[in-house]
């Protein structure tokens, strides 16, 4: 039987064994983590979303090619700074016909609208490794306060690409109405839940 636990060595051991890879030696203490300037790396950043369908299911889908710059100041995290910008037009569900109907006029709008952007306004920790970000997110044209909660996971060189890179879990809720994107409310549900897994590369 293959568990998971061996899953994960044989996962390691597949790294050390790269020409010039071992495994990568993580920081796990945020007042540890170097200070600084980072940008998104996209390869490893996720940027889902999630929705109700008619109470039966629930609906993901996904935004690609993320872009954005973070200041990073573990002794002062209300000091830090983060700005983000998703590519509407990279939208997907894996249902094509779908995504061509969410980036058209009735939904997203991509050719009107086509960047979504958060720029954080204020950073308050909430705990050894967690912290409530607050700011501005601009979607659909429409610009309205969010607060985003943030989980440090872990910080060090990459073994494959040698960058020193920075990792969090971010998760949080937006009405897609109060944006002005309310096609089919309430069949569709206007809660939307976030949920990204976010990597930084320091610059």
């Amino acid at each position: 039987m293959v568990t998971l636990s061996r899953i994960l060595t044989l996962g390691v051991a597949l790294a050390a064994s790269l020409p010039g890879a071992a495994p990568a030696q993580l920081v796990t203490d945020p007042a540890h983590v170097k200070p600084g300037a980072y940008a998104v790396e996209p390869s490893h950043t996720r940027v889902l979303f999630a929705v109700s369908h008619m109470g039966f299911t629930t609906w993901y889908g996904e935004f690609t090619g993320v872009a954005g710059q973070l200041v990073l100041d573990p002794k002062k995290p209300a000091a830090s700074t983060l700005s983000v910008t998703l590519p509407v037009a990279s939208i997907s569900t894996s249902n094509a016909k779908l995504d061509g109907e969410l980036k058209g006029p009735g939904w997203f709008d991509a050719a009107k609208y086509p960047s979504i952007v958060f720029t954080s306004a204020s950073v308050l920790p909430a705990g050894h490794n967690a912290a409530r970000v607050s700011g501005n997110l601009t979607l659909h044209g429409v610009t309205k306060p969010v607060t985003l909660n943030v989980k440090f996971n872990a910080a060090g060189t990459n073994p494959l690409s040698h960058a020193y890179t920075v990792g969090f879990e971010v998760s949080g809720h937006i009405k897609r109405s109060d944006f002005g994107v309310s096609k089919y409310v309430p069949l569709v549900g206007d809660d939307v839940t976030l949920i990204i897994s976010a990597a930084f590369e320091a610059k």
